[in-house]
């Protein structure tokens, strides 16, 4: 947090920028109030760097389209219905909404849009004080009727209104908190949290697009953890990704196991460290974090109390799996997103039959196979995954996968290993074989591409002569 004389000398020099210079001599040419908004004003006490440009103004849509024609390289009107109009001004994109005070009736999921008169109407209107300031332009006036600036430096978050109002207008301010807390540092004011558990039913009214947006940049923040144990402790997560809370299991006084809940935290910590640490991924990676805080999942409906003390998950990566893709649908996560996060799932466990034996150079080449283009997330996964106190045993699997590691790289550089195929395609297997498109060929491919794992290169010729001796065989069968 900087001071409030640095965060306004921030602020004087963000208004002198050619952009908020153009706008705000735009509209007071207009004869119309304009301030910037939000998160700009926010993050210039936070000495955080400012990369969005909200503004607000007394004019209505066409008059804001009218002002900004002509000093705009473009302009458009997507968030028209919401009083909302963007603009590339001098360079920089620019949203300008005409003031709100939107209307809820506490059963359907959009507000009823209503444009309002006054800045300090718009600013109490919005989720959390520290989103409740405003730079008026061209005056350089600091407008915060809620007290945010107080808690900037208090590091807290609250609603303008009391938060049972706040939440009630809009559910997803309950998500946004949890998100906020963990983006900002921030400890959630008491009577917010009450309220976020009191009203985490209210969250059903919520579409899944919006939630998964939520809970998606939750993710995507630099320390998630906070954010999630909030939603958990709230009742919120289970709501829509129930999976994490069930995580939760009990334990008895003669079965003890791994806090899984605590155990999956620590591995999206870990993951996020490894992410930084390898520096192949070039930024936050959602699939990697969603795998991490979801692999265990399958732990609930496995979970088998044995004979002295013992607790088995047997199968767990594979019921996992399933219960992610469904999960993941629910949210309405994409197709790509889906298939990677549950094949990761599907497959993190798959190293760890490593240490118990040298695998030879066909386990390698099947293990880089089945990852296919998901293999360094999964190297992140496999690492994270390991969380044990026990520094013998922590070294001895980080010693046993940077050998694997080097295994596949030294393969890869052989033969070629990320696009380990048969060396005989369809085509050729067809004219060899004399078969037409079906599932012959395909049963043709798969058996050379076993002898290709297996084996490595072998040459066409002698794939060739694997090939007619296995369809001989097969014959004769």
């Amino acid at each position: 947090m900087q001071s409030v004389a640095a965060a306004l000398e921030r602020l004087e020099e963000l208004a002198a920028s050619p952009t908020v210079a153009k706008l705000a001599h735009a509209f007071e040419a207009a004869d119309h109030e304009i301030a910037l908004v939000g998160g700009p004003v926010r993050d210039a006490f936070l000495g955080r760097r400012v990369s969005d440009l909200d503004f607000t103004t007394d004019a209505t849509p066409d008059e804001i389209l009218s002002i900004v024609k002509p000093i705009a390289g473009a302009h458009w009107d997507v968030g028209r219905d919401f009083g909302t109009i963007g603009a590339k001004i001098a360079g920089e994109t620019v949203e300008i909404t005409t003031y709100r005070s939107d209307a809820y009736d506490g059963a359907s999921r959009k507000p009823e849009v209503v444009f309002g008169r006054t800045l300090d109407d718009d600013l109490t209107r919005r989720d959390f004080t520290v989103n409740a300031l405003a730079l008026r332009l061209p005056e350089l006036t600091l407008v915060d009727p809620s007290g945010g600036v107080e808690d900037l430096i208090a590091g807290i978050l609250r609603t303008p209104a009391t938060p049972e109002q706040s939440f009630g207008d809009d559910p997803l301010r309950m998500l946004r908190a949890a998100r906020f807390s963990a983006q900002l540092g921030f400890e959630v004011e008491r009577a917010t949290r009450a309220a976020m558990t009191a009203l985490a039913p209210q969250i059903d009214r919520i579409s899944a697009e919006r939630i998964r947006d939520e809970l998606s940049k939750l993710l995507l923040t630099a320390a998630p953890r906070g954010g999630i144990r909030l939603l958990v402790d709230s009742g919120l997560a289970e709501r829509f990704i129930p999976e994490i809370p069930a995580l939760r299991l009990e334990v008895d006084e003669h079965h003890h196991h791994k806090d899984v809940y605590e155990h999956s935290l620590t591995v999206l910590d870990q993951a996020i460290d490894y992410e930084v640490s390898r520096g192949v991924l070039d930024s936050p990676d959602l699939i990697v974090r969603l795998a991490a805080l979801m692999h265990d999942i399958g732990k609930p409906a496995t979970r088998r109390l044995e004979p002295g003390g013992a607790v088995s998950f047997h199968h767990h990566d594979m019921v996992g799996a399933k219960l992610a893709r469904k999960r993941l649908r629910a949210l309405r996560f994409d197709n790509d997103t889906i298939a990677a996060v549950s094949r990761l799932i599907e497959l993190h466990l798959r190293f760890f039959g490593y240490t118990d034996g040298a695998w030879t150079d066909s386990a390698v080449r099947r293990y880089v196979r089945d990852a296919g283009d998901q293999l360094e997330r999964l190297h992140i996964l496999t690492r994270a995954d390991v969380t044990t106190r026990n520094r013998r045993k922590a070294d001895r699997l980080a010693f046993a996968y940077d050998d694997l590691e080097e295994r596949i790289a030294v393969l890869a550089e052989e033969e070629e290993l990320a696009a380990v195929r048969p060396e005989l395609d369809g085509q050729q297997i067809m004219q060899l074989l004399g078969l037409k498109p079906g599932p012959l060929v395909g049963e043709a491919y798969r058996y050379l591409l076993d002898v290709r794992l297996d084996e490595g290169p072998i040459g066409p010729d002698a794939a060739a002569e694997r090939l007619r001796a296995w369809w001989a065989q097969r014959a004769d069968a």
